[in-house]
């Protein structure tokens, strides 16, 4: 699985932090994700497209399989 974020058009809500704070951040001055592990292991996967759905911006974008 690979990762890729728009951080252009992240509303900061937050939501992938809180499904997956071992893959995603936010910075601190204005809340936009932070990609910590754009290939995290496979344990985690199950929780990014949680993550991707969830997201009400829809700036979590997912390929590969796994």
């Amino acid at each position: 699985m690979k990762i890729s974020v728009d951080e252009d058009k992240c509303c900061g809500a937050g939501s992938c932090v809180l499904a997956v704070p071992e893959v995603f951040d936010q910075r601190d001055e204005d809340g936009v994700v932070v990609l910590l592990d754009a290939e995290p292991a496979e344990e985690f996967h199950d929780r990014v497209r949680e993550a991707a759905d969830v997201c009400p911006a829809a700036v979590i974008q997912l390929s590969g399989t796994a």
